[in-house]
């Protein structure tokens, strides 16, 4: 037996409608914005990196590797992508890069970061 989600109103509150719709049209761009950084932070090992990022300003992809326990190459694949989507960007020293967040796109991550827990797991 299936349920079937009705919606039965006597008459639309067409100001609100209206002014909902504004409010979503005048927000595209947050919503793409947001949409894209969630969909990369989506996967467990990106969001690692982006959680180090955000604590440590940026590491090179080595060390990051070291810290997850990881290959170069797979932290690089990650990394990859999230640069191509503009959430980090690279900075070069000698035969190093140094990878941190942009700037722009850290309040969306903060509030994702506040809620992770730190804490020592207890034996």
């Amino acid at each position: 037996m299936s349920l079937e989600i009705t919606c039965i109103r006597n008459e639309a509150d067409k100001k609100q409608i209206s002014r909902c719709k504004e409010t979503i049209e005048n927000s595209l761009d947050s919503f793409k914005s947001m949409s894209k950084i969630l969909a990369l932070a989506g996967s467990e090992v990106r969001l690692r990196i982006l959680f180090l990022l955000n604590i440590e300003k940026e590491l090179c992809p080595c060390d990051i590797a070291d810290i997850l326990k990881m290959s170069v190459p797979a932290v690089s694949q990650h990394i990859r992508k999230m640069k191509d989507a503009g959430i980090i960007t690279s900075r070069r020293e000698g035969q190093t890069l140094y990878y941190s967040l942009v700037k722009s796109e850290d309040n969306v991550l903060n509030g994702i970061f506040n809620s992770i827990s730190t804490k020592k797991k207890t034996a």
